[in-house]
């Protein structure tokens, strides 16, 4: 079965069709940059922008960067406030005329990444961590998805942890991988503290960076890097919208 997967970012909305069996894409990623501002009204238009490209009229899986409830926005990670208990799916639908399934975008990427990725076969608690505009989270136990976790915004001393490590603060910042690894270890230190993985999964576009960091990361779980990458998200979301929208 092939199905839509969209991937809404802080900064660009992407998407593909997928064989959801193999997870592979089999068409070319597209890509709209997110709106400024990124309204509940503009980011409709821009997704349904994306879907005409593709001339596409079945189901479609999108992650989205919020805490989502049945289809329903419960926050607004990166993204306008306006979002806040909108019925994200019942929007989409009607911008773009398909029936339409959202689910939390780091949950969408650990998905992909459990079912045919770093995390395939492995029990136990694994973490999923996406390092990108924020620090978006998946978090597993046996391969069951625990959604919604969020943990990017753990506070640290100095705020939410996605403030003072994301991929975007060391580019905004300029940092140093060293000096941005310091960072991250304060963050896995409380996710370690908390949950105890057995392994952690680094995902977003920063992990085929991952020789450059990986070694001054202090972590006491196995650690890896994500094997579908930017991909993911697009892959979990169809995945999870071929399983639900039947």
């Amino acid at each position: 079965m092939k199905c839509l997967g969209i991937d809404i970012g802080g900064s660009g909305i992407k998407g593909a069709v997928v064989d959801v069996a193999s997870g592979e894409l089999v068409s070319e990623r597209l890509r709209v940059p997110t709106p400024d501002p990124s309204t509940p009204a503009a980011v409709a238009a821009a997704v349904a922008e994306l879907v005409s490209q593709f001339d596409w009229q079945g189901p479609i899986g999108c992650g989205f960067p919020a805490i989502i409830r049945n289809g329903v926005a419960k926050s607004a990670a990166n993204i306008d406030a306006g979002w806040i208990d909108t019925d994200v799916g019942m929007l989409l639908k009607q911008s773009t005329g398909c029936p339409c399934l959202v689910i939390n975008d780091a949950d969408a990427a650990g998905l992909a990444e459990m079912r045919f990725g770093s995390g395939k076969g492995r029990n136990g608690t694994v973490i999923v961590i996406t390092i990108g505009t924020g620090l978006g989270s998946a978090f597993f136990n046996d391969g069951v998805l625990f959604p919604n976790t969020e943990l990017g915004h753990l506070r640290l001393k100095t705020g939410p942890a996605e403030r003072y490590a994301s991929a975007a603060v060391r580019k905004k910042e300029d940092l140093s991988w060293k000096a941005w690894s310091k960072r991250l270890n304060k963050f896995f230190a409380q996710v370690e503290r908390l949950f105890s993985p057995e392994l952690i999964i680094i995902g977003g576009g920063i992990s085929r960076k991952h020789d450059k960091f990986f070694s001054y990361l202090d972590i006491r779980a196995e650690l890896l890097p994500a094997q579908l990458r930017n991909q993911a998200g697009i892959v979990g979301a169809a995945c999870r919208a071929a399983e639900r929208l039947k």
